[in-house]
């Protein structure tokens, strides 16, 4: 009951903020939708980077003496809380567009019964059943990179952790052998997150093609 209540209570507040922002700063639905959108692009590049940066990282690492193994371990922690923040962004970027797609298609399918043009009105209805299916794709995209996210920074936690508590040769041994396996995880998330990205960029476009249709002026009778 109490979850339910705040769900009310959150969908209240975001249609809220989303007339503040229509009236005040002139910010349409689907231009939020296509902000959010491009931030959680830019999360997962900033995401796919660290990832790349972490795994030269850990190239470096296993072939290093012992005797730089403290610098060495402190360097590679950093990298994985860095991944670990980027990868909690995404999360958040995602959530966003969720939230305000659903209320752009909500609006959306509402605004329909407005048009006193049917012509338009198809054209509208078939715009809103292209976007919601590009959207479809483009949050099982987002979705696949956020869960492959998950188990990388799991085993590289994992590794982290063996190495700050085995600060010698037989962990750089150890590491050597889990490095291929960490590497193919990583490899196989960047070509996740570049795919998803482009299906960013194809959502957008459809959004962008909509924003052209008039918009409803009159109610149907």
């Amino acid at each position: 009951m109490i979850n339910f209540l705040k769900a009310i209570l959150n969908r209240r507040l975001r249609k809220a903020y989303y007339q503040s922002r229509e009236s005040l700063l002139g910010h349409h639905k689907r231009d939020i939708v296509v902000m959010q959108v491009d931030q959680a692009c830019h999360s997962l590049k900033d995401s796919r980077d660290q990832f790349v940066e972490a795994l030269d990282k850990f190239k470096t690492l296993v072939h290093l003496p012992e005797s730089s193994l403290e610098q060495r371990y402190q360097q590679l922690k950093r990298r994985y809380d860095l991944c670990r923040s980027k990868a909690d962004a995404v999360s958040q970027k995602i959530q966003a567009v969720e939230e305000v797609s659903e209320a752009l298609f909500a609006e959306w399918e509402a605004e329909l019964d407005l048009y006193s043009n049917r012509a338009l009105r198809a054209r509208s209805q078939q715009q809103l059943k292209k976007s919601r299916q590009q959207y479809a794709r483009l949050l099982k995209a987002l979705q696949t990179a956020e869960n492959r996210m998950v188990p990388v920074l799991a085993a590289f936690q994992d590794q982290v952790l063996f190495l700050k508590h085995n600060l010698n040769a037989h962990a750089i041994a150890a590491l050597r052998h889990e490095f291929v396996e960490i590497g193919v995880d990583i490899s196989k998330l960047i070509e996740v997150m570049e795919k998803t990205i482009t299906e960013a960029s194809q959502f957008v476009a459809v959004l962008a093609d909509q924003k052209q249709l008039p918009a409803p002026v009159a109610v149907r009778k």
